[in-house]
């Protein structure tokens, strides 16, 4: 399906919103999933943080915690935090866009609806 995040060209008088409501219909579980995931990784954060400091071996807490964010796991989650907020955002926009178009096309209707009214 195309990309209602574009708009170059676009024409309100030949679009149709069915669209845009099918778009958000059948993208809504990957949101879903994107944002669900998202904060399975943030909440994990803290546990492996605590994980691994009590794996450093160091008895000094600051000094546990610099071992902990040092490590590759703790590198590798921040990671994929970073690449679920990614894609979480980019499905955000892209769903936010197709309600964008929408709402134009529906208040275009509603102006053309006073405009028939008014030159009748």
């Amino acid at each position: 399906m195309e990309s209602y995040a574009e708009t170059d060209g676009f024409d309100m008088s030949e679009y149709s919103p069915h669209p845009a409501i099918e778009y958000i219909w059948d993208n809504a579980p990957a949101y879903a999933k994107a944002k669900g995931d998202l904060a399975h990784l943030e909440a994990f954060k803290s546990s492996l943080k605590a994980i691994l400091m009590k794996k450093s071996g160091e008895s000094a807490v600051t000094a546990q915690e610099r071992e902990a964010y040092a490590h590759p796991d703790y590198e590798n989650l921040c990671n994929a935090i970073g690449a679920a907020t990614e894609k979480a955002e980019l499905l955000k926009w892209r769903l936010t866009s197709a309600q964008l178009r929408f709402d134009a096309w529906r208040t275009e209707q509603a102006s053309n609806r006073q405009i028939e009214k008014l030159t009748k």
